[in-house]
Protein backbone atom coordinates (compact mmCIF):
# COMPACT_ATOMS: atom_id res chain seq x y z
CA UNK A 1 0.00 0.00 0.00
CA UNK A 2 1.58 3.59 -0.80
CA UNK A 3 0.90 6.26 1.56
CA UNK A 4 1.64 9.60 1.05
CA UNK A 5 4.20 12.41 1.91
CA UNK A 6 4.61 13.37 4.79
CA UNK A 7 4.44 10.70 7.07
CA UNK A 8 3.16 10.79 10.36
CA UNK A 9 5.15 12.81 12.92
CA UNK A 10 4.58 13.52 16.25
CA UNK A 11 5.98 16.33 18.56
CA UNK A 12 5.50 15.83 22.50
CA UNK A 13 7.25 17.19 25.47
CA UNK A 14 6.80 18.24 28.98
CA UNK A 15 9.79 20.83 28.99
CA UNK A 16 8.66 23.91 29.43
CA UNK A 17 9.30 27.18 31.16
CA UNK A 18 6.76 28.17 34.17
CA UNK A 19 5.55 30.85 31.93
CA UNK A 20 4.29 28.31 29.32
CA UNK A 21 2.49 26.13 32.31
CA UNK A 22 4.50 23.47 32.91
CA UNK A 23 5.85 22.54 36.05
CA UNK A 24 9.04 22.23 36.63
CA UNK A 25 9.13 19.78 39.37
CA UNK A 26 8.07 17.28 37.01
CA UNK A 27 11.46 17.89 35.24
CA UNK A 28 13.54 17.80 38.42
CA UNK A 29 11.69 14.75 40.06
CA UNK A 30 12.01 12.44 36.86
CA UNK A 31 14.19 9.74 37.65
CA UNK A 32 16.51 8.98 34.65
CA UNK A 33 14.91 6.74 31.96
CA UNK A 34 15.84 2.91 31.95
CA UNK A 35 14.47 0.70 28.39
CA UNK A 36 11.60 -1.10 29.34
CA UNK A 37 11.30 -4.49 29.54
CA UNK A 38 10.28 -5.39 25.88
CA UNK A 39 12.89 -2.67 24.64
CA UNK A 40 15.73 -4.79 26.56
CA UNK A 41 14.27 -7.98 25.41
CA UNK A 42 14.29 -6.86 21.93
CA UNK A 43 18.65 -5.84 22.45
CA UNK A 44 18.97 -9.29 21.89
CA UNK A 45 17.68 -9.68 18.21
CA UNK A 46 18.56 -6.14 17.66
CA UNK A 47 16.44 -3.08 18.90
CA UNK A 48 15.12 -0.34 17.28
CA UNK A 49 15.20 3.05 18.31
CA UNK A 50 14.42 3.83 21.92
CA UNK A 51 12.68 7.19 22.68
CA UNK A 52 12.22 8.53 26.23
CA UNK A 53 8.43 8.76 27.41
CA UNK A 54 7.19 8.76 30.66
CA UNK A 55 10.50 7.88 32.42
CA UNK A 56 11.30 4.73 30.39
CA UNK A 57 13.11 4.05 26.93
CA UNK A 58 10.35 2.35 24.54
CA UNK A 59 10.94 1.05 20.71
CA UNK A 60 10.15 4.46 18.71
CA UNK A 61 9.45 2.75 15.61
CA UNK A 62 9.41 -0.55 13.70
CA UNK A 63 8.34 0.21 9.82
CA UNK A 64 7.41 3.14 8.39
CA UNK A 65 4.92 5.51 10.14
CA UNK A 66 2.10 4.99 7.91
CA UNK A 67 2.22 1.76 7.89
CA UNK A 68 2.07 1.82 11.37
CA UNK A 69 -0.43 4.26 11.67
CA UNK A 70 -2.34 1.96 8.82
CA UNK A 71 -2.29 -0.83 11.49
CA UNK A 72 -3.68 1.03 14.25
CA UNK A 73 -6.14 1.98 12.33
CA UNK A 74 -7.57 -0.19 9.90
CA UNK A 75 -6.55 -3.41 11.18
CA UNK A 76 -4.32 -4.52 14.07
CA UNK A 77 -1.07 -3.40 16.02
CA UNK A 78 0.76 -4.38 19.12
CA UNK A 79 2.98 -1.99 21.00
CA UNK A 80 4.75 -1.53 24.18
CA UNK A 81 3.17 -0.75 27.67
CA UNK A 82 6.03 -1.28 29.80
CA UNK A 83 6.50 2.26 30.46
CA UNK A 84 3.38 1.92 32.91
CA UNK A 85 3.38 1.42 36.28
CA UNK A 86 1.34 -0.09 39.48
CA UNK A 87 0.94 0.87 42.77
CA UNK A 88 -0.78 -1.70 45.04
CA UNK A 89 -3.33 -0.76 47.65
CA UNK A 90 -3.95 -3.32 50.18
CA UNK A 91 -5.76 -3.48 54.07
CA UNK A 92 -9.24 -3.17 55.17
CA UNK A 93 -9.90 0.40 55.07
CA UNK A 94 -8.44 0.21 50.92
CA UNK A 95 -11.64 1.17 49.68
CA UNK A 96 -13.40 3.89 51.92
CA UNK A 97 -9.87 5.31 51.72
CA UNK A 98 -9.28 5.48 48.35
CA UNK A 99 -12.97 6.43 47.37
CA UNK A 100 -11.96 9.51 49.71
CA UNK A 101 -8.61 10.07 47.60
CA UNK A 102 -9.86 10.21 43.84
CA UNK A 103 -12.24 12.02 41.71
CA UNK A 104 -13.80 8.88 40.43
CA UNK A 105 -16.25 6.34 42.59
CA UNK A 106 -13.69 3.16 44.46
CA UNK A 107 -16.66 1.82 46.53
CA UNK A 108 -19.34 1.18 44.30
CA UNK A 109 -16.77 0.10 41.26
CA UNK A 110 -17.77 -3.49 40.40
CA UNK A 111 -15.08 -5.56 40.88
CA UNK A 112 -12.85 -6.74 37.86
CA UNK A 113 -13.42 -3.34 36.72
CA UNK A 114 -11.91 -0.22 36.81
CA UNK A 115 -12.27 3.70 35.99
CA UNK A 116 -10.20 6.91 35.17
CA UNK A 117 -9.34 9.14 37.93
CA UNK A 118 -7.82 11.97 39.38
CA UNK A 119 -5.94 12.65 42.38
CA UNK A 120 -6.29 16.22 43.39
CA UNK A 121 -4.76 18.27 45.74
CA UNK A 122 -6.95 20.27 48.88
CA UNK A 123 -6.85 23.49 45.82
CA UNK A 124 -8.73 21.13 43.08
CA UNK A 125 -5.34 20.89 40.94
CA UNK A 126 -4.78 17.72 39.56
CA UNK A 127 -2.02 15.74 40.96
CA UNK A 128 -2.26 12.96 38.77
CA UNK A 129 -4.04 10.22 37.02
CA UNK A 130 -4.71 6.58 37.22
CA UNK A 131 -7.07 3.55 35.93
CA UNK A 132 -8.40 2.28 39.69
CA UNK A 133 -8.57 -1.68 39.12
CA UNK A 134 -11.01 -3.24 42.08
CA UNK A 135 -10.18 -6.53 42.69
CA UNK A 136 -10.82 -9.58 45.11
CA UNK A 137 -8.39 -8.32 47.50
CA UNK A 138 -6.64 -5.32 46.80
CA UNK A 139 -6.79 -2.60 44.74
CA UNK A 140 -4.78 -1.56 41.90
CA UNK A 141 -3.69 1.91 40.23
CA UNK A 142 -2.09 1.70 36.83
CA UNK A 143 -0.50 4.87 35.74
CA UNK A 144 2.70 6.40 34.08
CA UNK A 145 5.45 5.00 35.19
CA UNK A 146 7.11 8.78 35.98
CA UNK A 147 4.17 9.56 37.94
CA UNK A 148 4.82 6.60 40.25
CA UNK A 149 7.23 8.10 42.73
CA UNK A 150 5.18 11.36 43.33
CA UNK A 151 1.71 9.32 43.50
CA UNK A 152 3.40 7.41 46.31
CA UNK A 153 4.36 9.84 47.90
CA UNK A 154 1.09 11.91 47.73
CA UNK A 155 -0.95 9.02 48.34
CA UNK A 156 1.15 7.63 51.95
CA UNK A 157 0.68 11.56 53.55
CA UNK A 158 -3.09 10.55 53.47
CA UNK A 159 -2.62 7.33 55.48
CA UNK A 160 -2.67 8.41 58.95
CA UNK A 161 -4.67 5.28 61.29
CA UNK A 162 -6.24 3.70 58.47
CA UNK A 163 -5.76 -0.09 57.82
CA UNK A 164 -4.00 0.69 54.05
CA UNK A 165 -0.53 -0.01 52.78
CA UNK A 166 0.79 1.00 50.03
CA UNK A 167 3.56 -0.88 47.36
CA UNK A 168 4.67 -0.34 44.33
CA UNK A 169 4.54 -3.49 42.41
CA UNK A 170 5.35 -1.76 38.69
CA UNK A 171 8.72 -4.15 38.46
CA UNK A 172 6.23 -7.35 39.15
CA UNK A 173 4.68 -6.73 35.46
CA UNK A 174 4.68 -5.34 31.79
CA UNK A 175 2.25 -5.08 29.10
CA UNK A 176 1.38 -4.77 25.55
CA UNK A 177 -1.38 -3.30 23.99
CA UNK A 178 -3.29 -4.42 21.29
CA UNK A 179 -5.19 -1.80 18.84
CA UNK A 180 -7.44 -1.11 16.02
CA UNK A 181 -10.51 -2.86 14.66
CA UNK A 182 -8.99 -6.18 14.03
CA UNK A 183 -7.79 -6.23 17.39
CA UNK A 184 -11.10 -8.53 18.45
CA UNK A 185 -10.50 -11.07 15.46
CA UNK A 186 -6.59 -11.29 16.94
CA UNK A 187 -8.18 -12.17 20.62
CA UNK A 188 -10.07 -14.67 19.39
CA UNK A 189 -7.69 -16.98 17.02
CA UNK A 190 -5.96 -16.92 20.44
CA UNK A 191 -9.05 -18.16 22.12
CA UNK A 192 -10.53 -15.37 24.17
CA UNK A 193 -14.14 -14.96 24.58
CA UNK A 194 -15.57 -11.89 22.37
CA UNK A 195 -14.18 -8.74 24.42
CA UNK A 196 -16.45 -6.23 24.54
CA UNK A 197 -16.39 -2.66 23.03
CA UNK A 198 -17.74 0.60 23.99
CA UNK A 199 -17.15 0.15 27.49
CA UNK A 200 -17.36 3.79 29.65
CA UNK A 201 -14.91 1.83 32.08
CA UNK A 202 -12.46 -1.25 31.86
CA UNK A 203 -12.69 -4.00 32.50
CA UNK A 204 -10.06 -6.69 33.61
CA UNK A 205 -10.21 -10.85 33.26
CA UNK A 206 -7.68 -13.21 33.98
CA UNK A 207 -6.66 -14.88 30.43
CA UNK A 208 -3.62 -16.81 28.79
CA UNK A 209 -1.56 -16.56 26.02
CA UNK A 210 -0.37 -19.86 24.93
CA UNK A 211 1.47 -21.15 28.56
CA UNK A 212 1.52 -17.63 29.21
CA UNK A 213 -0.64 -16.22 32.84
CA UNK A 214 -2.06 -13.16 31.59
CA UNK A 215 -4.81 -10.31 32.65
CA UNK A 216 -6.54 -9.08 29.89
CA UNK A 217 -7.93 -5.75 30.32
CA UNK A 218 -10.88 -4.26 27.50
CA UNK A 219 -9.54 -0.66 27.75
CA UNK A 220 -12.17 2.72 27.41
CA UNK A 221 -11.21 3.94 23.91
CA UNK A 222 -12.23 6.45 21.47
CA UNK A 223 -11.71 5.58 17.91
CA UNK A 224 -10.56 2.34 17.40
CA UNK A 225 -10.69 -1.16 20.20
CA UNK A 226 -7.94 -1.15 22.67
CA UNK A 227 -6.98 -4.08 25.01
CA UNK A 228 -3.89 -4.40 27.63
CA UNK A 229 -2.08 -7.56 28.40
CA UNK A 230 -0.39 -7.80 31.81
CA UNK A 231 2.07 -10.51 32.49
CA UNK A 232 5.59 -10.85 34.46
CA UNK A 233 8.36 -9.25 32.86
CA UNK A 234 10.33 -12.47 31.72
CA UNK A 235 7.38 -13.55 29.56
CA UNK A 236 7.45 -10.56 27.02
CA UNK A 237 9.05 -11.61 23.98
CA UNK A 238 6.82 -15.06 24.11
CA UNK A 239 3.58 -12.60 23.77
CA UNK A 240 5.25 -10.06 22.06
CA UNK A 241 5.76 -13.07 19.14
CA UNK A 242 2.83 -14.79 19.75
CA UNK A 243 0.84 -11.44 18.84
CA UNK A 244 2.24 -10.98 15.58
CA UNK A 245 2.19 -14.62 15.24
CA UNK A 246 -1.87 -13.74 14.96
CA UNK A 247 -1.57 -10.86 13.18
CA UNK A 248 -0.69 -7.94 15.00
CA UNK A 249 1.66 -5.65 13.50
CA UNK A 250 4.47 -4.03 15.74
CA UNK A 251 3.74 -0.20 16.69
CA UNK A 252 6.59 2.27 17.73
CA UNK A 253 6.11 5.13 20.11
CA UNK A 254 5.32 7.37 17.58
CA UNK A 255 2.29 5.55 16.06
CA UNK A 256 0.82 5.02 19.49
CA UNK A 257 1.28 8.82 20.36
CA UNK A 258 -0.25 9.94 16.85
CA UNK A 259 -3.01 8.11 17.16
CA UNK A 260 -3.41 9.69 20.98
CA UNK A 261 -3.07 13.32 19.47
CA UNK A 262 -5.95 12.04 17.24
CA UNK A 263 -8.65 10.49 19.98
CA UNK A 264 -7.47 13.61 21.57
CA UNK A 265 -6.89 12.12 24.92
CA UNK A 266 -4.41 14.32 27.24
CA UNK A 267 -1.18 12.45 29.08
CA UNK A 268 -0.31 14.04 32.24
CA UNK A 269 3.19 15.86 32.24
CA UNK A 270 2.60 16.77 28.40
CA UNK A 271 -0.39 17.73 28.16
CA UNK A 272 -1.25 18.40 31.89
CA UNK A 273 0.27 19.10 35.17
CA UNK A 274 -0.22 19.92 38.40
CA UNK A 275 -2.14 23.64 37.75
CA UNK A 276 -5.05 22.16 36.09
CA UNK A 277 -8.30 21.94 36.97
CA UNK A 278 -10.56 18.46 36.41
CA UNK A 279 -13.24 19.91 34.74
CA UNK A 280 -10.23 22.27 32.24
CA UNK A 281 -9.48 18.66 30.82
CA UNK A 282 -12.63 17.82 29.22
CA UNK A 283 -12.15 14.33 30.97
CA UNK A 284 -15.58 13.89 32.55
CA UNK A 285 -15.30 10.39 32.93
CA UNK A 286 -12.69 11.29 35.37
CA UNK A 287 -15.32 12.71 37.69
CA UNK A 288 -17.92 11.37 39.82
CA UNK A 289 -20.53 13.81 41.55
CA UNK A 290 -22.65 11.23 43.75
CA UNK A 291 -19.59 9.20 45.19
CA UNK A 292 -19.63 11.13 48.65
CA UNK A 293 -16.52 13.35 50.09
CA UNK A 294 -13.11 12.99 48.68
CA UNK A 295 -9.73 15.39 48.22
CA UNK A 296 -10.37 18.65 46.25
CA UNK A 297 -14.31 18.04 45.93
CA UNK A 298 -15.34 21.22 47.18
CA UNK A 299 -13.41 23.15 44.80
CA UNK A 300 -14.95 20.64 41.60
CA UNK A 301 -18.60 20.83 43.12
CA UNK A 302 -17.81 24.82 43.10
CA UNK A 303 -16.87 24.70 39.38
CA UNK A 304 -19.92 22.31 38.90
CA UNK A 305 -22.10 24.88 40.40
CA UNK A 306 -20.71 28.32 38.49
CA UNK A 307 -21.03 26.07 35.39
CA UNK A 308 -18.22 27.01 33.77
CA UNK A 309 -14.07 27.40 33.61
CA UNK A 310 -12.17 29.84 31.64
CA UNK A 311 -10.16 27.75 29.49
CA UNK A 312 -10.32 24.26 28.50
CA UNK A 313 -8.36 21.30 26.75
CA UNK A 314 -9.22 21.33 23.05
CA UNK A 315 -7.70 19.12 20.06
CA UNK A 316 -7.19 22.20 16.80
CA UNK A 317 -6.20 21.42 13.66
CA UNK A 318 -2.79 23.71 12.55
CA UNK A 319 -2.59 25.70 9.39
CA UNK A 320 0.91 26.47 9.16
CA UNK A 321 4.58 24.83 10.22
CA UNK A 322 4.14 22.48 13.41
CA UNK A 323 5.98 23.54 16.16
CA UNK A 324 9.30 22.28 16.69
CA UNK A 325 9.15 22.38 20.46
CA UNK A 326 6.31 22.19 22.18
CA UNK A 327 4.58 24.22 24.14
CA UNK A 328 3.95 26.91 22.21
CA UNK A 329 2.27 29.80 23.11
CA UNK A 330 -1.49 30.40 21.59
CA UNK A 331 -2.29 34.05 21.17
CA UNK A 332 -5.41 36.51 19.81
CA UNK A 333 -4.82 40.16 19.42
CA UNK A 334 -1.37 39.77 20.57
CA UNK A 335 -2.49 38.25 23.88
CA UNK A 336 -1.77 34.69 25.39
CA UNK A 337 -4.57 32.90 25.63
CA UNK A 338 -3.69 28.81 25.43
CA UNK A 339 -1.13 26.83 24.92
CA UNK A 340 -0.40 23.86 22.19
CA UNK A 341 0.79 20.63 24.32
CA UNK A 342 1.17 18.04 21.62
CA UNK A 343 0.90 17.90 18.01
CA UNK A 344 0.68 15.07 14.95
CA UNK A 345 0.89 15.63 11.15
CA UNK A 346 -1.49 12.59 10.16
CA UNK A 347 -2.37 13.73 6.61
CA UNK A 348 -1.25 9.93 5.42
CA UNK A 349 -4.15 8.87 7.95
CA UNK A 350 -7.09 10.37 6.34
CA UNK A 351 -6.47 13.63 8.11
CA UNK A 352 -5.85 16.51 6.07
CA UNK A 353 -3.84 19.01 8.70
CA UNK A 354 -1.65 18.61 11.61
CA UNK A 355 -3.44 17.90 14.58
CA UNK A 356 -2.51 19.30 18.07
CA UNK A 357 -4.19 19.25 21.68
CA UNK A 358 -4.00 22.04 24.38
CA UNK A 359 -5.73 24.36 26.47
CA UNK A 360 -7.55 27.39 25.13
CA UNK A 361 -9.38 30.66 26.82
CA UNK A 362 -13.27 29.99 26.07
CA UNK A 363 -13.63 33.23 25.75
CA UNK A 364 -11.42 33.60 22.16
CA UNK A 365 -13.53 30.82 21.06
CA UNK A 366 -17.21 32.53 21.90
CA UNK A 367 -16.37 35.61 19.78
CA UNK A 368 -15.13 33.59 17.34
CA UNK A 369 -11.42 35.72 17.48
CA UNK A 370 -8.27 33.91 15.16
CA UNK A 371 -5.77 32.30 16.95
CA UNK A 372 -2.28 32.29 15.97
CA UNK A 373 0.66 30.44 17.20
CA UNK A 374 4.68 31.36 16.22
CA UNK A 375 4.39 29.36 12.53
CA UNK A 376 0.88 29.59 11.95
CA UNK A 377 -2.84 29.45 12.54
CA UNK A 378 -4.76 27.17 15.33
CA UNK A 379 -8.56 26.27 14.34
CA UNK A 380 -10.52 24.34 17.06
CA UNK A 381 -10.79 20.71 15.12
CA UNK A 382 -14.03 19.75 13.72
CA UNK A 383 -15.19 16.77 16.65
CA UNK A 384 -15.93 14.02 13.94
CA UNK A 385 -12.55 13.77 13.04
CA UNK A 386 -11.48 10.88 14.44
CA UNK A 387 -14.69 8.91 13.76
CA UNK A 388 -14.10 8.07 9.61
CA UNK A 389 -10.83 6.35 10.34
CA UNK A 390 -12.03 3.68 12.58
CA UNK A 391 -13.63 1.36 9.87
CA UNK A 392 -12.07 -1.84 8.87
CA UNK A 393 -10.65 -2.79 5.87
Amino acid sequence: MSHPDPIVETVTTASASPEAGADPSILSSTPQASPTPLAVALTQDGAPELKQHCGALTPRRFDDLPAEMDSLLHSAGVSDLGWRGKILVTGGDRLRWLNGMVSNTVQTLPEGQGNYSFLLSVQGRIQGDCYVYRRADDLLLDTNGDQIQGMMGHLDHFVIMDDVELADVSRQWTALSLAGPGAPQILATLGFRSPATGLENARMSSARIGEVACTLIEAYHVSVPRYELWFAPEHVLAVWETLQAAGAIPCGLDATEALRVLEATPLYGVDLNDRDLPQETAQARALNFSKGCYLGQEIVERIRSRGKVNRQFRQFALQGARPETLPVDLRSADQPVGRITSTASLISAGVPATLALGFIRLEVLERNAEIIYDGGVATLAPPAITRPVAAAR
